[in-house]
């Protein structure tokens, strides 16, 4: 009996030894702003399980890198194909994930119909602008309750503050802007709405979208963030210019968030090209100096610029409400492709078999 007594005693004042779990980017980072990530199909399906586990360990927001967007949504006129949208959805619901839809309207990968009428002559604004309050409101309300925040409106604006001259713009003017977020509004009162664009560091770009975000406010339209995409490159843009925007977004009545981050290390074949999809050079050898992996040194600049980016973020973590990487690892890269086809890039925080680069640590160090 005394025996027994000793142990109960032992067990009673010494407490049960806890491992203590390893902490990841959305732990440490749940206090300062959500930390996301593009999925490609075989992420959304499950399939490459290296990935889904990175995903899951790692990240508190998604964002389907295409399967949104309405080439794929509605690639013929009245024909939705909502399949991969559908399975993006419930993989954010199943592991309660911020859930980000990209994007309802953009010049880009829209489906050529979109533009012109049976005999190929582009159609009128009454004809595009009916068009495009279907496909907002029919993909809104498919997902209304369900989806957390939408790029309404994706790359209208050009660096130098002019507008893009996109089938968009020609047929309705600026006008298709106001009418996105009313009608993406109309259909999901609850869901954030967002303008998402590229090289926003730009003067000229950054006072016109600050101008568009005013207009918006003054008559009543909601807009909740501006998106800045991070396309960066080890040499721009500068981090002050960067910061220079996040503030003026911020007094402009919104709240900030850095969409499609990624860090290319590859030498460039054009200073400034920004970040738009039909941009194409032909393959050079010495615009593609890594395929066997990155000098340290080299690495080691890429991580200090990028370590640089994330304080900036951290600094600003009262204006910015999610940080999201466009791409999982190096592999799943846009980069590698683009501008130049068959490069090998270097531009996330996990490399190509999904294994976190040292800058994690540092960036958990941080907080």
């Amino acid at each position: 009996m005394k025996q027994i007594i000793i142990i109960l005693t032992a067990s009673i004042l010494l407490p049960a030894c806890k491992s203590k779990q390893p902490e990841t980017l959305k732990s440490v980072l749940q206090d300062k702003f959500l930390i996301g990530t593009a999925l490609n199909l075989e992420q959304i399906y499950q399939r490459d399980t290296l990935a889904n586990s990175v995903i899951l360990e790692h990240f508190s927001s998604i964002v389907p890198e295409n399967c949104m967007k309405s080439m794929f949504l509605q690639p013929k006129e009245g024909e939705f194909f909502f399949d991969d949208a559908d399975k993006y959805v419930e993989y954010g619901e199943k592991h309660n994930l911020w859930i980000v839809g990209h994007c309802l309207v953009w010049h880009s990968q829209t489906p050529d119909w979109f533009f012109v009428d049976s005999t190929g002559k582009e159609v009128t604004r009454q004809v595009l602008l009916s068009r495009i309050k279907n496909h907002i409101t029919t993909v809104v309300s498919r997902y209304k309750g369900r989806v957390n925040g939408w790029d309404v409106v994706n790359e209208a604006i050009l660096e130098d503050g002019s507008w893009r001259q996109s089938p968009l713009y020609r047929i309705i003017g600026e006008s298709f802007i106001d009418s996105a977020f009313v009608w993406a509004n109309r259909a999901d009162t609850n869901a954030e709405l967002y303008y998402n664009d590229y090289n926003m560091a730009d003067c000229g770009k950054r006072n016109e979208v600050v101008k568009l975000v005013k207009h918006l406010k003054d008559n009543n339209i909601r807009i909740d963030a501006v998106g800045m995409q991070a396309h960066v490159h080890l040499d721009y843009p500068s981090i002050s210019e960067f910061e220079k925007s996040i503030e003026a977004f911020a007094a402009a009545g919104v709240k900030v968030m850095i969409t499609e981050l990624d860090m290319s290390i590859l030498p460039r074949a054009k200073y400034n090209v920004g970040a738009d999809i039909s941009t194409d050079f032909e393959y050079q050898k010495e615009l593609n100096p890594y395929v066997d992996g990155v000098p340290a040194e080299k690495d080691s600049i890429w991580t200090s610029r990028f370590l640089d980016f994330f304080d900036l973020f951290l600094k600003h973590s009262n204006t910015i409400t999610r940080v999201t990487t466009w791409g999982v690892g190096d592999a799943d890269s846009w980069l590698n492709n683009w501008p130049i086809p068959g490069r090998t890039d270097y531009p996330l925080l996990f490399d190509r078999n999904y294994m976190p680069k040292p800058c994690i640590d540092s960036i958990i160090g941080k907080i």
